[in-house]
């Protein structure tokens, strides 16, 4: 077995001594899982200024239905979706707040207390290794750091 100088890209993602490869693997796959979870971050935050920005487009289909003389279906947007929640009691912005407060800010404790309790807190301890594998050593192009 290589140092784990020799395994990672460099000392910062190197595995810390005693730290085996199952540990490794796991906490590649929880970072793997709280990275998707961002992503759903990012979606819910798209979603959110969606809806908001087509329900502010509804004001002018309101004043458009209106000049055109169709004051019954102006009444019926303006009243019963202008503003209408997106689930029971809640509009985006607080399914985000619930969202970032809870599941979210969970899920980036309990990976950051992983990767403490097992891996001296180092990250992507995977995944610079794999870079270590993968790369030709002395190709342009394949430096283990920028300083390389």
């Amino acid at each position: 077995m290589r140092s784990n100088e020799a395994r990672a890209v460099d000392q910062e993602h190197s595995r810390p001594d005693g730290v085996g490869d199952k540990t490794v693997e796991a906490l590649g796959e929880l970072s793997k899982a709280l990275e998707t979870i961002h992503r759903v971050r990012g979606h819910l935050y798209s979603a959110h200024q969606l809806v908001g920005g087509a329900d502010l487009t509804l004001d002018r289909v309101v004043e458009l239905l209106r000049q055109a003389g169709h004051h019954e279906v102006a009444d019926r947007v303006e009243s019963d979706l202008l503003g209408r929640n997106l689930i029971p009691g809640r509009w985006t912005f607080q399914i985000m707040e619930e969202f970032d407060d809870g599941y979210y800010a969970a899920f980036q404790e309990i990976e950051r207390d992983a990767r403490e309790k097992l891996a001296g807190g180092r990250r992507h301890i995977y995944e610079a290794e794999m870079k270590e594998r993968r790369r030709t050593h002395g190709m342009p192009g394949h430096e283990a750091t920028p300083e390389a």
